[in-house]
């Protein structure tokens, strides 16, 4: 099978022992693969057949063998927001990336919000938890807080006391009358942000209606009431920061999530990874809580890259998991409506079989379920395995020199996370590229327009003091028609009329003072890698 060519070595299970501390596997995952009954194959009803689309803005990707499926079509509304970006150089774009190990520390998203940061604009480093794991080994941003934090997260919690913020987290101020509850950000040396722009709390809804915020910049301190009103409520603190520090004063019971920081233009990209998440955990999310983080945030992408923590479960059966990833993305779409989903599989991943380090024999199997939920969810798809080399490729990155794996033969180095980031964007670019070329620059159809939401002009700032909620809502278009691949051989069709702009505005921001630079266009990555 092209993309998949499937050499399963006769051992299954590794005889080498490698550093899993501060990794866990999420209870979801271990209940639904001892729940699942694998035993009964199902009927295959996609390898070896061609998937056709249907038009979106009057748009048709050509159809697509399933054995290198990659679902542009289903970028389209992406794409859409892209171009318009790029052209007018205005306008917003959002992503939300959520992972597991391998985008630890920022790791992989980092370099590819520097690729479309670079291109299309945009400046900060996106939505930033209360604390982290990982915030020591994070280079795009300073993080540091304070131990008396309370903490739940998906991954080991499935009835938390409030909801779940869209980080997968929720935290609470311990009752401390001695010690302050704190967090500490500042901006780093690198490109795009080396500020902390609009800094803005994001939390919850409380009873608490004594709680405040001690913002420390330098020698100054102010103060800023917490109004802990809504389901979810935000708190600018400035246009902007080099760092900063907040105290949280009687804030008990109040739920708090993070930081954003951005400029409000531009591309930006929020990495949600943790530790040992299978991607299950994402179907706990509160949908009520999901849809106001959206409505404040407007996202035009979500990002799934799981897997590592899939390998290696005892078994070569992933049906349970393409089903259980099905409903998953189901209700990442109730939560984010409107929203486009991209899946990306695990990676090459090598064991040691015999006296040889070689490809995990679950790597194909589980990539294979990955690449079956996209399809069967309308999602976009990009392979990973096959992008990095395929089969061996791991053994490969991690025997270079310079290497580009460590030693666990698992998770990549810097060097290597930067070459995979590149590999992701230029399958996303290359989809962009076609994108442009069948759009053509036409006016969308009428229809289009006729549906299109409403979109808000901006007010200028009243003098008077801005409300403790001062984050400005965006406005999300109506969702298009449902783009519903079709297993068949593709009908022959004429040249569809060509689009125009379909692209939601952003919403009201403040005044900005500041001038946009001109950002120098980085030109596509050319992707050399052959499938396997």
């Amino acid at each position: 099978m092209l993309g998949f060519k499937e050499v399963l070595p006769e051992k299954i299970f590794t005889e080498t022992t490698t550093n899993i501390k501060n990794v866990a596997v999420d209870s979801l995952m271990l209940e639904a693969a001892s729940a699942s009954d694998d035993s009964v194959p199902e009927k295959d009803t996609l390898t070896h057949t061609k998937i056709t689309f249907e038009e979106t803005y009057g748009v048709k990707f050509p159809a697509e063998d399933f054995d290198d499926y990659k679902g542009f079509q289903h970028l389209i509304q992406f794409y859409e927001k892209l171009m318009q970006l790029e052209k007018t150089g205005e306008g917003n774009v959002r992503i939300a990336y959520f992972g597991d190990s391998m985008t630890d520390g920022d790791m992989i998203v980092k370099d590819l919000r520097t690729s479309m940061q670079n291109r299309f604009g945009g400046e900060g480093v996106g939505f930033v938890s209360i604390a982290s794991e990982s915030a020591q080994s994070r280079s795009t941003v300073t993080h540091q807080f304070s131990t008396n934090w309370k903490t739940q997260s998906y991954l080991n919690v499935k009835h938390p006391t409030r909801p779940f913020g869209v980080n997968g987290r929720v935290f609470f101020v311990k009752h401390d009358t001695v010690n302050t509850t704190w967090v500490r950000y500042a901006g780093t040396k690198l490109n795009h942000l080396t500020s902390l722009n609009n800094p803005t709390l994001f939390y919850g809804r409380s009873g608490n209606r004594d709680a405040s915020l001690r913002v420390v910049v330098g020698k100054d301190t102010l103060v800023k009431k917490l109004n802990p009103s809504s389901l979810l409520n935000t708190l600018k603190l400035s246009d902007n920061y080099k760092g900063f520090k907040a105290d949280f004063i009687k804030a008990d019971s109040i739920p708090f999530y993070g930081f954003n920081f951005d400029n409000g233009r531009g591309v930006h990209i929020d990495n949600f990874s943790t530790r040992g998440n299978s991607g299950l955990p994402n179907s706990t999310f509160n949908a009520s809580l999901m849809k106001a983080f959206n409505d404040k945030l407007g996202y035009d992408l979500i990002v799934l890259q799981y897997g590592t923590n899939i390998l290696n479960n005892g078994s070569l059966k992933y049906n349970w998991y393409e089903r259980s990833m099905t409903h998953v993305v189901e209700h990442l779409r109730e939560c984010f409506p409107g929203t486009t989903i991209l899946i990306i599989s695990t990676a090459d991943k090598s064991t040691k079989y015999g006296t040889e380090m070689k490809t995990d024999s679950a790597v194909v199997p589980v990539a294979m379920a990955q690449k079956r939920y996209a399809v069967k969810t309308n999602s976009a798809f990009i392979n990973l395995y096959t992008l990095m080399g395929g089969d061996g490729s791991m053994v490969r990155w991690v025997e270079d020199e310079p290497a580009r794996a460590n030693k666990d033969y698992t998770h990549f180095n810097f060097r290597g996370s930067k070459q995979i980031a590149d590999l992701i964007y230029g399958q996303l670019n290359s989809g962009y590229e076609k994108y442009k070329a069948l759009r053509g620059g036409k006016p969308l159809p009428k229809e289009v327009i006729d549906t299109a939401a409403p979109v808000a002009k901006p007010v200028p700032q009243a003098p008077a003091a801005k409300p403790a909620d001062s984050f400005k809502t965006v406005v999300k278009k109506t969702t298009p028609a449902t783009v519903t691949p079709k297993v068949t051989t593709p009908a022959k069709g004429t040249t569809p009329a060509l689009p125009k702009d379909s692209a939601k505005k952003p919403a009201t921001q403040p005044k900005e003072t500041k001038v946009k630079p001109v950002v120098p266009v980085v030109p596509p990555v050319k992707d050399t890698t052959n499938a396997q």
